[in-house]
């Protein structure tokens, strides 16, 4: 890629697809995520084929060499916003916050406000480890904008090296409780499949035995309770990929209730029931151990409600 210029071939397998739906699933192409990205650069004749403007309903074909031109992204820092906390814990170190589903992490293409870092930066003022850049302040590690719970976040950067090395060493518990379609028929289970970007569809992963971009990904489930059709885990992650549960229990065959990604079944729960519900690791500073527990949300107990 030079200065935002960049060629790129179409393959036999994507022949005959609407230009938009190849530009959004391309996985060589990081300033186009979405089809409505897409769409806009070919609004305006920023893709073209031989210096020729291309339209958004354009095949293309294989063996296409198409120029795309995708603009520099907007310098941006996050600002301070009143968003409700719902603060669990909190010392001068760190704060453990219980988030609320909906509520996307920190700002990203598509979500530059409103998140769970402007709430952050207007609760704590400039008390917030650098580590993570200007975009995530304090951000240890992440959960998904639909799945609720508990995270952690560093105050300072000693804070976050020393929460960041027990992520990295695995010796930060992190434990979820999910709704599952179908039953699940063993009591526990170690889910250890690999998982990476998705070969094909760009915004989402896959567990992938043999590719270069896969990282090692370990789940462990145990039963809670077997109902009518579902049934209700306890997730315990070893390893902290994106979104990994969801692809591990949706591979073996039971996906989370309600995930409009990782499941082809129709969802009428406005995304993954999916809850954050413990958090244990090594304070920083005091080398205490820390366990918190976060009760089940409502929008959990209402279709744990519906499906038994």
């Amino acid at each position: 890629m030079n200065d935002g210029l960049m060629n790129v071939i179409v393959p036999a397998h994507a022949s005959g697809k609407r230009i938009d739906v190849f530009l959004a699933e391309c996985n060589d192409l990081e300033g186009i995520q979405t089809r409505s990205g897409a769409q806009k650069l070919l609004a305006a004749g920023n893709i073209t084929k031989n210096g020729n403007p291309l339209q958004k309903n354009y095949k293309v074909a294989v063996g296409d060499i198409l120029t795309c031109q995708i603009p520099a992204p907007i310098p941006y820092e996050a600002v301070a916003e009143d968003i409700p906390l719902d603060v669990v814990y909190e010392d001068a170190d760190l704060l453990v916050v219980n988030k609320p589903r909906g509520l996307v992490v920190h700002p990203a293409a598509g979500h530059f406000d409103g998140t769970l870092v402007n709430a952050l930066l207007h609760h704590c003022g400039s008390s917030l480890s650098g580590i993570g850049g200007v975009l995530r302040p304090g951000i240890v590690h992440r959960l998904d904008k639909d799945t609720s719970g508990l995270i952690v976040v560093a105050k300072n950067d000693i804070a976050h090296q020393s929460l960041a090395a027990q992520l990295a060493s695995r010796t930060m518990g992190r434990t979820y409780n999910a709704i599952c379609h179908g039953i699940i028929k063993t009591d526990k289970l170690k889910i250890d499949l690999p998982i990476g970007r998705h070969p094909v569809d760009r915004k989402k992963m896959a567990v992938i035995q043999h590719a270069q971009d896969a990282r090692n990904a370990i789940t462990y489930i145990e039963i809670l309770t077997r109902l009518k059709q579902h049934t209700l885990v306890a997730a315990r992650l070893e390893t902290g990929r994106t979104h990994q549960i969801r692809v591990h229990l949706s591979h073996i065959g039971h996906p989370v209730l309600g995930d409009e990604v990782y499941s082809s079944k129709l969802s009428k729960y406005g995304g993954q029931v999916l809850h954050a519900k413990e958090i244990r690791f090594i304070h920083p500073t005091t080398s205490h151990e820390m366990f918190f527990q976060s009760d089940l949300p409502k929008y959990f107990q209402d279709a744990l409600n519906t499906v038994c």
